[in-house]
């Protein structure tokens, strides 16, 4: 029931958005499998005449298989996603190409958040609902990079467990000096071995 609906949202944005109509085009007649790890479920995509179809058959076999965590998955979705897809630990089984022309059609054909809650609650709610989740991701992602960065200052200067950059650099500074004094002196020595000529 709950794969019928998102179908049918996304053929409808397919169906308002020339490019999605394109994608659309190019897969007819392939299918993407979608297995979320850590959960029984796998999701099968398939094109039929312009159409997506969303099913739980996880028996029926597709031209590409992509697996991930919840996270890793839904990562692919933003803009930089194509990037994301190469270097996310999402793995891929079967035609890439397949699994990238349906990432791009569902960037595509992805369903606005607003709009959608629009549809149910109303303009003036809807834009409230996602001024609060907009809050709370925001809220979530400073959280994240200020615990990261926390964390790295302690192991490098309280723990001293982790070299700062400055000492990381005036070590890499060093080296580098020595690597360059040990290529003179093997020049040195190689000029020196050479017979002298007479």
């Amino acid at each position: 029931m709950l794969l019928d609906q998102l179908a049918e949202l996304l053929n409808r944005n397919v169906a308002m958005s020339t490019q999605a109509q394109v994608l659309a085009h190019g897969l007819e007649g392939r299918s993407l499998a979608v297995h979320v790890e850590g959960l029984p479920l796998k999701v099968r995509a398939s094109i039929d005449s312009g159409q997506v179809t969303l099913s739980t058959a996880a028996d029926e076999t597709a031209d590409a298989t992509v697996s991930g965590t919840p996270l890793s998955l839904l990562s692919l979705i933003g803009s930089d996603a194509r990037v994301r897809l190469r270097t996310s630990p999402v793995t891929i089984n079967g035609d890439a190409e397949i699994a990238e022309g349906f990432q791009e059609l569902l960037r595509a054909a992805r369903p606005e958040l607003e709009e959608e809650l629009s549809r149910h609650m109303g303009d003036v709610a809807a834009r409230q609902v996602v001024n609060v989740i907009r809050g709370v991701t925001g809220w979530g992602r400073n959280a994240a990079v200020t615990f990261a960065t926390n964390v790295g200052e302690y192991l490098q200067e309280e723990g001293r467990d982790l070299v700062t950059r400055t000492e990381m650099d005036e070590f890499l500074r060093e080296v580098d000096e020595q690597r360059e004094a040990a290529d003179r002196l093997e020049a040195r020595v190689a000029r020196l071995a050479r017979p002298a000529k007479r």
